[in-house]
């Protein structure tokens, strides 16, 4: 490569990395598969995708690349064989993130892996071998530790008490009644999908599945006394 197209590469990237739209797009020209509505960190500087091999990496739709991420497409273990066989051996392997995949803070993704869509990835979690569509995996390395429907039925019992405990903790804390928009999560469980507040996010937390949720949520108590109540306050 001439002095003139590395300055220019180097440019390129630094530009890229002045905002998330602009990072998006220089991964995109590289030849990075991204699907449709990715979203990544405010800190997106902290996320590295290996682009040495740009034709080995592939994202779907409504992924969401969290703090401290690393998708590998290649190692250095070549550096090893080397020098004890004086031999170059190269290793190289796609990465391949389905649809509809979280990804928690501090996670890696190894070459030669395909995660499938519909899956949770732990805070932490190292991809080494490929995690089957709708589950939920965590650990060094990571693991399938239940289905996404086993998640979702546990999630919606546990939702409850943990709403409960931070209603509680509000009252305790600052010596003064929860009020509606300290709820900014928690509304599904007070309000019916077709009820608004202007104190709310509502269509923002919900985002392209907002007139889905509006037609057909129910919420588990009858209004938001109801629920404070509930919660013992």
């Amino acid at each position: 490569m001439s002095t003139l197209k590395r300055l220019y590469s180097r440019f390129e990237q630094k530009w890229a990395y002045t905002s998330k739209k602009r990072y998006i797009s220089y991964l995109r020209r590289k030849g990075v598969i991204i699907g449709e509505n990715l979203w990544i960190t405010n800190e997106f500087k902290s996320i590295y995708i290996d682009i040495t091999r740009p034709s080995l990496v592939e994202i779907g739709s409504n992924v969401r690349l969290n703090k401290n991420l690393t998708i590998l497409t290649h190692d250095g273990s070549y550096y090893v064989l080397r020098n004890k066989y004086k031999e170059f051996i190269p290793t190289s392997g796609k990465v391949k993130i389905g649809n509809n995949v979280y990804f928690g803070r501090n996670c890696s993704v190894f070459k030669g892996t395909t995660i499938g869509d519909n899956c949770i990835i732990g805070f932490g979690s190292i991809v080494t071998k490929d995690i089957p569509s709708n589950s939920v995996a965590v650990g060094t390395p990571a693991k399938v530790v239940c289905s996404l429907d086993e998640y979702y039925e546990k999630r919606k019992k546990l939702c409850i008490n943990e709403a409960f405990s931070y209603a509680r903790s509000i009252k305790e804390r600052f010596n003064r009644m929860p009020q509606i928009e300290d709820f900014w999560e928690e509304f599904p469980l007070f309000m019916n999908g077709d009820e608004d507040n202007p104190k709310l996010p509502i269509k923002k937390q919900l985002e392209y599945t907002y007139d889905e949720y509006k037609k057909n949520h129910k919420a588990i108590y009858d209004n938001f006394e109801t629920f404070l109540k509930e919660a013992g306050l």
